[in-house]
């Protein structure tokens, strides 16, 4: 549960864990609970990565070791991921080649994790002091409610989201309402 003494990494495995879950959900289940289990890990992995990209890797690039190449690497696996998501978005969880591209994008995003999680997060833990790890989950957390809530291919950078993201955001989020709206 988020307290006050939760850091930035302590956020980020918890919402890895949550995007663990909503992946088997989305696996394991069809019709509408798959539709909706689909939404949310889109919607979550959307404003995750915003967040990361904005926050978390600036921070990263200038504090870890090798800080440009860890960083670097993980936004080329985020561009990818997201164009894969775009393309299952735009395919829908019910089509016939959903599954197959699914369970590619599941591998991705659970090794692009992996990076993160033993690569990057604990050096921000060495390098960050209690002060700044609190003060960037708060940051994350802000930078999620503003974020796009659709996956935006060619957006990774903390220049790209605040002049594209939000534009992108309100689109988003009036297609999301739209949506909701209609069911």
């Amino acid at each position: 549960m988020a307290g006050t003494t939760e850091t930035v990494v302590d956020l980020l495995k918890r919402q890895h864990e949550e995007i663990r879950s909503l992946f088997a959900k989305v696996e394991d289940s069809s019709g509408k609970t798959r539709r909706e289990a689909f939404d949310r890990l889109r919607h979550l992995l959307a404003v995750h990565e915003t967040a990361e990209e904005e926050i978390v890797h600036p921070f990263a690039k200038r504090e870890i070791a090798r800080g440009d190449a860890v960083v670097g690497a993980r936004l080329k696996e985020e561009n990818k991921a997201k164009g894969m998501l775009e393309e299952l978005e735009r395919l829908g969880p019910d089509a016939p080649e959903f599954g197959p591209l699914f369970s590619r994008f599941h591998k991705d995003v659970e090794e692009h994790a992996r990076h993160e999680e033993h690569e990057e997060f604990p050096e921000i833990e060495r390098k960050g002091t209690e002060q700044q790890l609190r003060g960037m989950r708060a940051a994350v957390e802000m930078a999620e409610r503003l974020a796009p809530t659709h996956p935006h291919q060619g957006v990774e950078t903390p220049v790209k989201n605040l002049m594209v993201g939000p534009f992108a955001a309100v689109m988003d989020r009036t297609r999301d309402a739209i949506r909701n709206a209609m069911k």
